[in-house]
This record gives C-alpha cells, structure tokens and sequence, in this order.
C-alpha cells in the first residue's frame, strides 16, 4: 500500500470484545507515538456515567495491523475513553476508580467500582450493560507517516497536543524508532542533497522510516517486507537496543560507502527510494561478507557500471512510453524496471532487484584476505630474512619478543597477508597507524606525542 492511501473501515465493537483484546495483547493503548493520560478522575467518572445512561460515545480511531500471532490493534484516538472503560472494569493495573452511578431497586446513586461490579449481586445488570455496550469503531490501515499525521489532526481539537507531544507523536518512543530517528537526523543533509528525500517527505518522516527500513534489513542480513517493517517499527521492542545500534552504524558505513563510490548518484535514477533502499542494502551486506572498494579505478568502473545501468533502465521506459519495440538485449533492464513500477514493493520485487543489482556491481569489489594475522612460520621467516632488526616507521632496535608484523597495504583496505606485504614494526607504531599505509607520511605521524595520536576520529557525513 503507498503512502497517502489510507484506508478505513467503520464497525462497532462491544466493550467485551475491546476488554477479550486487550487481555489477548492484540489491543495497545500506549503505542509508540501516543500521549500521555491526561484525564482526571472527573473526566473519568463524566464517561462511565454518560455509558452507564446508554448515551453514545464518538467513534475510536485503531491502527490495524496484522503480526506473526494474528491481527493487532494500536489505539490512534480513544485512549482515555478504553483506558478509562477498562480501569473501571478492572482490567488496566493502577486504572481503578469509583463511580456514582443510578442502580435500579436502590435508593440514590450509589459508589460502584471494578470489585462492586463483581462481587454484588444487584450490580450484575450494570455489569452486563457495561460489557455489552457498544463503542463505534473505525478501523484504519497504511503507512506509519500517514498514521501518524492522523494522530496529530485528531489531536489538534480537545486538548490540544504540545509540541513536544507532537515530536513524540512523529518521532515516537520505541527503541527503534528513537535509534532511526536519530540515524535518519544525521543522514538528513546528505539525502536533501543527494534529492533521496525532499523537503516535504522529511517533513512527512519519510526520512525515518526510510532509515528504519535500512536498520532492520541491516539487522537481518537481507532486504524485508515494506508493510511488515512498517508495522514493527510502529510496535517493536524484541530488539535489544546494542543490535539496533549496530545496525545503525552498519547502515551509517553503507551509506557513506554508497557516497564516496558514487558522487554523482544525484544525476541517476538510484536517488528514487525503491532503487537507493535497495542499493544501499547490497553496499551493506557485501561489507558484511567482507567485501571492499577502495581501489580509486575499481571505484569508477563500480560508478560507471551503476551510471549505464541506470541509463538503460531509463531508455527502456522512454521506449515503453512511446510504444517502440524493445530490443531482445534489454530484457535485464525489462526485469530490473519490472520490480520498481508495481503499486506495491514487496519482498520477492526487491530480492529481485538486489540480484540484478549484484549481477552488475558484485564482481567489481574486491575481497578481504580471509588470514587476517601472519603465520608464526611467517613471522619466523620475517624476522631471520631481514637484516635490519628495526622498526620501519620509527628506527626503534627490536628484539625478538617485542616485535609486530605490519601489513604494509591494511588488511581492512585489500592488504593480503604475505610476506610481500609484511614490515617489523614495534608496537606502539604498528596500533597507531591504524589503517593507513605504511609510507613516510606514515612515519611522520608516528613521531607524533602519543597524547596528539590519542583523539578519537569523528566519522564524516556520508558523501
């Protein structure tokens, strides 16, 4: 379903059918993005009253959607009134209360509350008033921006919500909502800029989702399905808040990576979110199998490669457009185009895609060495071919107990561990160079006071 076509669907519901959901914990009233309880017990006791008398009660906003155990439901307006409803009922912990309420057969008004409701007999028929009142419902599905700027429209008559109700509402509260936003806030100038996102769908959190969507396939290791991430982002809290930040930080790498090989993305059709999602998600899982680019001509054919692609994935819709026959070559760019012109994007269109995609860029990243340390048979041979028992960055005399074997060319950047690549180092040099190669640059900077050495690096904005 795209965004901007919600769908809802008008239904009552008992009060005993709300209270079998809630107890089942397919009905969440305090979802992500809700307020705060803002009622007093006045306006508690104003409501069960108006039940109690058979007066009708406005229509309750329910975002549905469906999670491995069955349907779910998460209240978007008619908090206070189920929370109340069922406080009273004694079914929310900590939501009790009295009420003063007309019992027939009985002189006045008389206090009545959860335990009353049960335990005395002449409140059985108040009770079963209660449990089969019903409350008009309209149910409502779609994406988690839309959702949520409904909450914010229904909220804005009554008790209007602050603003910083308002960034809760937008940004929400679960754990990984709070870890894409704050993702999604430090990609925020790289993706206007890169026109990823435009104002108006920042402005519409499209920027947050599009981050939590990277966040949870970064997670699982592949691409997912757009509807059920959405929903999870919505509810979720199985992810324990060390993974989310991992998978903050991987997806934080791939965009960076996907910046630095493809400065022009901007010029291609890869700014669209369906292709730059899925672009991005290849560029991560391939640093996660160990893959590298940072050879400067494997990084132009890489950008070349994508540039051409893209061309002839738009030639072939220009031809589409205007009726022209399309040639027998094209039919790569017919199944890549396949997967981005459906009204929905699911699964299966973008674990197609990323094929395709890696069919074109796969071959041209090169691998890490899989013996990332030197062999002791290496380090013996090191050591007694070598004449000059010194370190190569800073001349220190080396013994046999204190040395290290550098990789000239880093391991992290395609640097084999062979002997070819191999330098006595000491130590201190060898943990401070990091993953830089072994030049006389190098050398300089190792000179350094090790306090100068000793600052962290602030990773750089993508691109």
């Amino acid at each position: 379903m795209e965004s901007g076509t919600l769908t809802r669907q008008h239904e009552t519901k008992s009060v005993l059918d709300l209270v079998n959901l809630y107890n089942q914990g397919a009905l969440e009233l305090s979802p992500a993005f809700q307020r705060d309880s803002v009622w007093k017990d006045t306006d508690r006791r104003k409501l069960i009253d108006t039940v109690a008398r058979n007066y009708p009660l406005p229509a309750i906003f329910l975002y549905k959607c469906a999670q491995a155990g069955g349907l779910h439901y998460a209240v978007i307006d008619g908090k206070q009134r189920l929370e109340t409803l069922l406080g009273f009922l004694g079914h929310v912990k900590g939501k009790g209360f009295e009420a003063k309420l007309e019992i027939s057969g009985t002189d006045g008004p008389q206090l009545v509350s959860a335990r009353t409701l049960r335990s005395n007999g002449r409140h059985h028929e108040l009770r079963s008033h209660f449990l089969g009142y019903k409350v008009p419902i309209i149910e409502v599905e779609g994406h988690l921006s839309d959702v949520m700027e409904l909450f914010v429209r229904l909220n804005s008559t009554g008790k209007p919500l602050k603003q910083q109700e308002k960034r809760k509402a937008r940004y929400s509260g679960s754990p990984l909502l709070v870890q894409a936003t704050a993702l999604a806030m430090k990609l925020e100038k790289y993706w206007r800029q890169t026109k990823v996102m435009s104002d108006q769908q920042i402005a519409r959190m499209k920027h947050v989702e599009l981050a939590a969507e990277l966040m949870l396939s970064a997670h699982q290791g592949t691409v997912i399905n757009k509807k059920a991430a959405i929903d999870k982002v919505m509810m979720t809290r199985s992810i324990p808040e060390a993974q989310l930040r991992k998978a903050a930080a991987k997806v934080f790498h791939a965009v960076r990576m996907v910046g630095h090989v493809f400065p022009q993305l901007h010029t291609t059709r890869f700014v669209k979110v369906v292709d730059y999602y899925t672009l991005v998600v290849l560029v991560g899982r391939l640093i996660d199998q160990g893959a590298i680019l940072t050879d400067r001509k494997r990084q132009q054919l890489a950008a070349d490669l994508l540039k051409a692609f893209g061309i002839g994935v738009d030639q072939l819709r220009e031809q589409q457009r205007s009726l022209k026959t399309i040639r027998g070559e094209a039919s790569i760019y017919r199944d890549y185009l396949l997967t981005v012109s459906q009204m929905t994007d699911d699964e299966s269109q973008r674990r197609r895609r990323e094929d395709i995609l890696t069919g074109v860029l796969g071959s041209v990243f090169d691998r890490k060495d899989e013996q990332r340390m030197f062999t002791e048979e290496q380090r013996r041979i090191l050591w007694n071919s070598s004449d000059e028992k010194e370190c190569k960055c800073c001349g220190e005399t080396l013994g046999w107990h204190n040395f290290t074997v550098d990789h000239v060319n880093p391991h992290s950047k395609g640097g084999r561990s062979v002997l070819d690549n191999a330098a006595l180092m000491c130590r201190s040099c060898n943990s401070s160079k990091g993953n830089r190669r072994t030049t006389t640059s190098t050398v300089a900077k190792s000179k350094q006071p090790a306090l100068a050495r000793s600052g962290k690096r602030r990773l750089k904005q993508p691109g």
